[in-house]
């Protein structure tokens, strides 16, 4: 890739594919932005839960992305996530949140207020990753990758993730729970999750991350 210019570069791909992992370590290599789009709107959907909002209510939700502050730090190689000035970075990977986040994420009006906010970061070039970073939020960037990976692989990492988090989940529940949000984020109406036609796709089932960091 020439990055000799703050290049916008797009990850995309489901649930346990490397993508987060690798979005953060090729924007340290690279000293731009890393922006985790799928925080901003597993936050949406803690607030959602936290204020009695349902995932359907589209309205609510509409004027919730409107009230909320979603914000990002990075300490020590761990991006922290900020919900009302408030770390919820742990909260809002827990197997619940996660769901609701795909139902949430499917509503016209919490994608038009999160998009907005993700293209506004791009002045100084980024790393996205996410479900749509590379149909929907930046069509145009020059660098578009899609990882994607074996279901039992990717729910294998996620239950891997979560032990070390000391969050309980059986591996056979995990594996339906992925399942399910495969299904959800690629039929859903609005910005479903598919590779952008110029995307470089990947599968990384059998790959480490330094493996798909280098094939970049």
């Amino acid at each position: 890739m020439d990055t000799t210019k703050a290049p916008v570069i797009t990850i995309d791909g489901p649930v346990g594919s490397g993508k987060s992992t690798l979005g953060r370590m090729l924007a340290e290599r690279l000293d731009i932005l890393y922006l985790d789009t799928g925080a901003m709107y597993r936050a949406v959907a803690l607030a959602a839960r936290d204020r009695g909002i349902s995932a359907e209510d589209d309205a609510a939700l509409g004027n919730l992305c409107a009230q909320v502050q979603i914000s990002f730090s990075r300490e020590g190689g761990t991006q922290r996530v900020f919900l009302n000035n408030t770390d919820v970075t742990d909260q809002i990977r827990l197997p619940e949140v996660s769901m609701l986040a795909s139902a949430v994420s499917a509503q016209p009006s919490v994608r038009a207020a999160m998009v907005a906010r993700q293209r506004a970061c791009a002045f100084a070039g980024l790393v996205a990753d996410g479900r749509d970073a590379g149909t929907v939020i930046f069509p145009h960037a020059p660098f578009k990758f899609y990882l994607d990976a074996s279901v039992e692989v990717r729910a294998r990492r996620r239950h891997k993730e979560l032990i070390e988090k000391n969050i309980p989940m059986e591996y056979s529940a995990l594996l339906k729970d992925v399942e399910q949000r495969d299904h959800n984020d690629t039929t859903r109406l609005h910005a479903p999750l598919k590779p952008a036609p110029d995307a470089v796709i990947l599968d990384t089932s059998l790959m480490t991350i330094e493996e798909v960091l280098a094939a970049l």
